[in-house]
């Protein structure tokens, strides 16, 4: 997991396809788009842009993906993302792996938040389970953008 702030450069060169991602994040006027999918480069890479309401952290679940990696960014409002290293105890919920590349678990434990704000990001791993659009105490509305990048095409 990374986590940063989308006006900080990084102190050190990351993959060029996770700085291309950043970059798209950095330059993009996101109340341009209507919510939907981007495509920036085939199945390499594109983007979602979601509007929804944060949820009590115990109406949904934690996920995991294996076949992308996920940049969120944050556009507008406040949200908690949940994340925890995937150390293959976590009972499944649900699956739909391969076709959407996606796992839900019951639940995890030693899950901590992370509170996204506007211009935050936080890079997720294969390994890192998460639990987005989470609310602390009140649900808000929020704008935010997903990036996916294709685990294979990371050098």
């Amino acid at each position: 997991m990374i986590f940063g702030h989308i006006s900080c450069d990084y102190p050190f060169p990351l993959p060029h396809i996770l700085q291309k991602g950043l970059d798209f994040l950095r330059n993009t006027d996101f109340s341009q788009y209507q919510p939907g999918k981007i495509p920036l480069d085939g199945d390499i890479m594109f983007a979602e842009v979601i509007d929804t309401t944060t949820r009590n952290i115990n109406d949904s679940k934690p996920e995991i993906h294996e076949k992308y990696l996920d940049i969120h960014y944050l556009v507008f409002g406040t949200e908690y993302i949940g994340v925890v290293p995937d150390l293959g105890e976590n009972k499944v919920f649900e699956t739909m792996m391969p076709k959407r590349d996606i796992t839900f678990y019951e639940n995890v434990s030693h899950e901590t938040f992370i509170e996204m704000f506007p211009g935050s990001y936080v890079v997720l791993f294969p390994q890192d389970v998460h639990r987005p659009c989470s609310c602390k105490n009140t649900e808000t509305a929020i704008r935010k953008v997903v990036v996916k990048i294709a685990v294979s095409s990371i050098q």
